[in-house]
């Protein structure tokens, strides 16, 4: 397993468009396929987990705000909206795509590592700190799947169409439309979506081998997964960290609460005038929560 790297010109901005640092553009060959990353900075490692049909895109403006500091690092997991399709044996079920983290890891020598998830990232995140706690040095988890609440309505409806033939052409052929798919994208965040970003989130849905890999996460979600993981965090000895956008139409601050008050020592921050994609809405606030999780 290893990792190339390919010096671009820097992706990632802040809330303003400015620049902020030298990004390099990367990818990790694994067992399972090859997984495409950005990173910029030095410092404690941050690797950003996103969630079912978008990319490292959505962590643009938080992981440029942070990469002043820490080493922060933004890959494309193979949730839908990645470029290059996995080995077709690959596993890519929730617990599957737990396990790409760890070897991605491995893959750059990280043995600790702070973990950030959002939305179907966040379920995955905390199935990969309930199965390898060791590596985990702090966990923080913004809007996502909890519990029971993997995935909420009507998304829940997928899963169950997934796993029968033909059942990603029914759910993907609505997203064709383009006023569709920037209407659903729409509800996950509490300020408009640029519709250049919803386009390349969904443009690679066009090639079936992505399309098979997107079937395999969809097929493979099950909620006894995050509950198996809130349990198992039920004894988690390291920092949590909850920043909960209040403007969710999916995930309500009540599975927030839930979650803190079984998680030892987690803390739960609130942040006003976010939906489920807080890192689109609210990045600067949301770096500075993050920064100074981290420093503390």
């Amino acid at each position: 397993m290893s990792s190339t790297d390919t010096p671009i010109v820097a992706s990632a901005t802040d809330i303003d468009g400015s620049a902020k640092g030298a990004w390099s553009q990367k990818s990790a060959r694994l067992a399972s396929g090859t997984i495409e990353y950005r990173e910029a900075g030095t410092g404690d490692p941050i690797v950003f987990v996103h969630g079912l049909l978008v990319n490292g895109r959505l962590w643009d403006g938080p992981a440029s705000l942070l990469s002043e500091e820490f080493r922060c690092i933004v890959p494309d997991w193979p949730m839908g909206s990645h470029r290059t399709p996995m080995n077709p044996d690959a596993d890519l079920s929730p617990p599957g795509q737990a396990e790409l983290i760890a070897a991605f890891l491995d893959s750059l020598g990280i043995e600790r590592v702070i973990i950030v998830g959002n939305d179907s990232g966040g379920a995955i995140s905390q199935i990969f700190a309930a199965a390898h706690p060791d590596r985990v040095d702090r966990l923080i988890l913004t809007n996502c799947d909890t519990h029971e609440n993997f995935p909420p309505f009507p998304f829940s409806l997928m899963p169950p169409l997934a796993r029968i033939p033909g059942g990603m052409r029914t759910l993907s052929a609505p997203f064709r439309i383009g006023a569709v798919r920037r209407g659903t994208f729409g509800m996950l965040a509490s300020k408009p979506i640029d519709p250049a970003l919803v386009d390349e989130w969904m443009a690679p849905s066009q090639d079936p081998a992505i399309s098979r890999d997107t079937r395999k996460l969809v097929a493979g979600i099950d909620k006894r997964q995050t509950v198996a993981a809130a349990k198992a965090l039920e004894s988690f000895d390291r920092p949590v960290l909850l920043t909960w956008g209040l403007e969710d139409r999916f995930f309500k601050l009540a599975d927030a609460q839930r979650l803190a008050a079984s998680t030892p020592g987690a803390v739960l921050e609130k942040i006003p005038g976010a939906g489920t994609f807080v890192p689109l809405d609210q990045p600067t606030r949301i770096a500075e929560l993050i920064g100074d999780f981290v420093r503390n």
